[in-house]
């Protein structure tokens, strides 16, 4: 089975359990700081984050790997007449995705580790704009990620040293790591 054909079954089985679309919790509880403009959700999956960021005044670009997962969140949002565009890209290429021509209010991208694109992010985020990131991160807790996807401990505080650091956490029993910095 191929990279596509893996996460496209793997979106289809979750959407066989799917309820409701949830935010991811800690970006729900950011929510004071959104203010709405223009986002990026990088790696949407089924777009829970897509839809909160949209009900919270933004207009998205949701983009994801796989066409199961950008046609859900295209159908859904569309249904409820949410501004949110779907792209379907594989991120591995993310550097040459037409996106350079946009800057953005806030970037999002969780549970997808591709060290490469943040100089994007960097460069596409506008002056002032805001970047949420969660992913799993190197403790002996999680095992059902290869380690080449997982941060190491502080990385992302030192990836964006120099920016506005407005939450921070690495939860060591989750295997976690977040981060919601300001440009």
């Amino acid at each position: 089975m191929d990279q596509l054909d893996k996460w496209n079954k793997k979106h289809k089985d979750r959407l066989d359990d799917l309820k409701e679309l949830q935010p991811n919790v800690r970006l729900k509880n950011l929510s004071q700081y959104l203010r709405g403009g223009k986002a990026l959700d990088i790696a949407c999956g089924l777009g829970g984050n897509s839809v909160f960021l949209a009900q919270s005044g933004y207009e998205v670009l949701a983009v994801d790997f796989s066409e199961v997962a950008t046609k859900f969140i295209y159908d859904w949002a569309s249904k409820k007449k949410l501004p949110v565009t779907t792209l379907t890209e594989d991120l591995t290429n993310f550097g040459s995705l037409p996106l350079e021509k946009h800057s953005y209010d806030f970037v999002n991208m969780t549970y997808y580790l591709d060290r490469s694109i943040f100089p994007a992010i960097k460069r596409l985020l506008k002056p002032n704009g805001y970047f949420f990131m969660e992913t799993y991160y190197l403790t002996p807790n999680v095992q059902k990620v290869s380690d080449q996807y997982k941060l190491h401990s502080n990385e992302l505080l030192t990836e964006f040293l120099g920016w506005k650091i407005l939450y921070f956490e690495e939860n060591e029993q989750e295997g976690r790591q977040t981060i919601f910095c300001q440009k």
